[in-house]
């Protein structure tokens, strides 16, 4: 009996850690659930679901802009362990994002490519900072491939 409640309470974890990024029952769900997954990952100290959420492939190949809000020049990242490590507690990016309000707004969703507005509010100093968020379908699960697309209208 109780080792079957331990695959039963393994199995839920497992739902609930897929639940932010994936898809829903018709396996369209909305690319903003992603995202706010992935804030929710970070806040959480959830590197297995932080991970889950995000294209390291892509995240890697954007190296002429950087992410963490305020920066001088752009950072360029080795490997997937040092994006978790910059998006973690410690990291230059968990500590400026953290420390502001943010706005996940709107998705357009494109077939499997989607970008979401986020905005990063730092209300001591009255800015806002106005992002787009890039999103892809792998696998039928949404994942963060850039944190600042530019946007082309």
């Amino acid at each position: 009996m109780r080792t079957y409640l331990s695959a039963l309470a393994l199995a839920a974890a497992i739902i609930a850690i897929l639940a932010g990024c994936s898809p829903g029952p018709k396996g369209d769900a909305d690319p903003r659930k992603a995202v706010l997954s992935m804030f929710r990952a970070i806040e959480n100290e959830d590197r297995a679901q932080l991970a889950h959420c995000l294209d390291f492939e892509s995240l890697l190949k954007s190296t002429g802009v950087d992410y963490a809000l305020k920066t001088d020049s752009p950072r360029v990242f080795g490997n997937p362990e040092e994006i978790l490590n910059d998006l973690l507690k410690g990291g230059l990016t968990n500590q400026r994002w953290l420390a502001m309000q943010r706005i996940v707004d709107k998705s357009n969703q494109s077939g499997d490519s989607a970008l979401v507005d986020v905005s990063f509010v730092d209300k001591k100093n009255s800015i806002q900072y106005l992002n787009k968020f890039g999103l892809r379908k792998v696998n039928g699960v949404w994942k963060i491939y850039s944190f600042s697309v530019k946007d082309k209208t």
